[in-house]
């Protein structure tokens, strides 16, 4: 009869920039634990990623009716979800825990190992991929490649024309570029590149503001992330702002120009040697001068 492999189960919540900010701890773990066999539980549209980049075997809905009774003092548990989370060696949870209900119910149901991670990141302790991975050094496991690129999220090869995709959008309108600013760097590229392709990346949070992608070669909105990582996986350059669609370019291996404002690239920038970001003055994207980006670009495009 056959060893069985060791299971591992890793929950985490939180944006999609904060769970592919993640995967390099879900690697470690992987390849740290010979043969192992690992799921992911987040929320539904993000979890999925970490199987199709090959990095989980299985993935589960975080916002399944029977996870709300672990966060309640003594709750009765469903018996299949206590079957399940029973049948793993190892959970590394990442989620928000501070009365620590949680660990007492994992705890309670017989959980064999349970490994809490922070669910959030706190800036100028190192970059967040680190941090992320820094409480699996508990098992002896140190997160060496934090700008590790997922190259099996590319499954269409490269196009033959050039193709730039703009992603117009974040989680913060504080860290959005004026949109109309987008609008005539996607103009002067197509006029100075004329063979380039440009396409612009929105999302309901776009829609919901009312930012519209004007006149491009293509649009490609709200797409699921699966989709979308393979979609990047054909383009020759990214530009952005500190978004979780930045991250996923970067992990796709695409060259980026992000754009930050608020927030500190040296904690959220994506790790990849590809990225190169462009601060905005005090902070403030309204003030990072729009000849300044197109100049950037242009001469990377060179």
């Amino acid at each position: 009869m056959e060893p069985q492999r060791p299971r591992v189960l890793v929950i985490r919540g939180g944006a999609i920039g904060d769970f592919i900010l993640t995967l390099p701890a879900i690697r470690l773990l992987r390849e740290s634990i010979a043969g192992c066999h690992l799921e992911a539980l987040g929320y539904p549209g993000i979890v999925e990623l970490a199987k199709h980049a090959g990095l989980a075997d299985a993935t589960r809905s975080l916002e399944h009716r029977t996870m709300a009774s672990l966060f309640a003092p003594g709750a009765s548990i469903d018996p299949a979800l206590v079957e399940y989370l029973c049948s793993f060696n190892l959970v590394v949870s990442y989620l928000f825990d501070p009365d620590g209900i949680l660990r007492a119910n994992l705890e309670r149901i017989g959980v064999k190992t349970l490994i809490e991670c922070p669910h959030r990141v706190v800036d100028g302790q190192g970059h967040a991929s680190e941090q992320l991975a820094r409480p699996l050094q508990k098992l002896a496991m140190f997160l060496e490649e934090p700008g590790w690129r997922a190259p099996l999220f590319i499954s269409t090869p490269l196009a033959s024309a050039r193709r730039i995709t703009i992603h117009l959008g974040s989680g913060s309108e504080t860290k959005n570029w004026p949109a109309e600013h987008w609008q005539r760097l996607a103009d002067e590229l197509q006029t100075r590149h004329p063979q380039t392709s440009i396409v612009f990346i929105t999302g309901e949070a776009e829609a919901a503001r009312g930012t519209r992608a004007g006149a491009a070669s293509d649009h490609w909105h709200a797409l699921p992330l699966a989709e979308l990582a393979d979609r990047l996986g054909t383009c020759q350059f990214f530009l952005g702002h500190d978004s979780g669609i930045s991250h996923l370019a970067s992990a796709c291996g695409v060259p980026c120009i992000l754009l930050f404002g608020p927030t500190n690239p040296t904690t959220w920038a994506p790790p990849q040697s590809t990225v190169q970001v462009l601060r905005a003055p005090a902070g403030d994207l309204n003030l990072l001068p729009y000849e300044v980006v197109r100049d950037t670009v242009m001469a990377r495009l060179v």
